[in-house]
């Protein structure tokens, strides 16, 4: 029975240490990671705003004290977030327009999120796919089909068509995903009236003052 029990003692001990090894190397690895994730993610969302605001020569972060996504669900649409809004600004510091991150939870594989760019006048430079998880074929070919339709409109708001677009309002939606089309734009229509309600004729100042 000692045998036993001092058997119990030995194994028990060996699996502590192997735990103890293993939460070492993990907490390890994650610090080794943690600052390139980082930097990836600020050069990804660097590359967005520059893909929708071309012209800007740096952005700037817009602060609200309860947050541009916490006053959109509630008092908008819950399928839409409102997840960052920068401030697009030219050499000399002048406001040009802004950069509105946009989580739509429609899609038919789960979020689709993108940045979108909005002048001061309420024209839509254009949208950029951050992520998205469609069908392979049919919901991944916003990028090619979705995205390039939204390219410098200054509409209120879009709606999407399967018989062909006959104004800048409407967007054509990709062959056998309508629901893909139909998050998407729903989601920049979010993004407008969140323009338009929180952003116009603010003149750069912070959401919900």
């Amino acid at each position: 029975m000692d045998n036993e029990k001092k058997s119990m003692i030995k194994d028990a001990l060996i699996l502590f240490a192997i735990t103890l090894v293993a939460g070492l190397l993990l907490g390890f690895v994650h610090d080794v990671t943690k600052e390139p994730i980082r930097q990836q993610k600020a050069k990804a969302k660097a590359e967005a705003c520059k893909n929708v605001f071309a012209d800007a020569d740096s952005f700037e972060a817009v602060v609200s004290e309860d947050g541009p996504a916490a006053y959109f669900v509630a008092g908008q649409d819950s399928n839409v977030d409102i997840d960052e809004v920068m401030r697009a600004l030219d050499g000399s510091g002048q406001l040009l327009g802004y950069v509105i991150t946009v989580t739509d939870h429609e899609g038919y594989g789960g979020d689709i999120q993108f940045s979108m760019g909005v002048r001061l006048d309420g024209t839509l430079n254009g949208i950029s796919l951050l992520s998205i998880k469609e069908t392979a074929g049919l919901g991944m070919k916003a990028g090619d089909v979705l995205v390039p339709q939204f390219a410098d409109k200054k509409v209120e708001s879009f709606t999407y068509t399967k018989s062909g677009s006959t104004s800048d309002s409407e967007i054509d939606v990709i062959s056998g995903a309508t629901i893909t089309s139909n998050a998407v734009v729903n989601g920049v229509n979010g993004g407008l009236l969140f323009f338009r309600s929180e952003l116009a004729g603010t003149e750069g100042g912070a959401v919900n003052e």
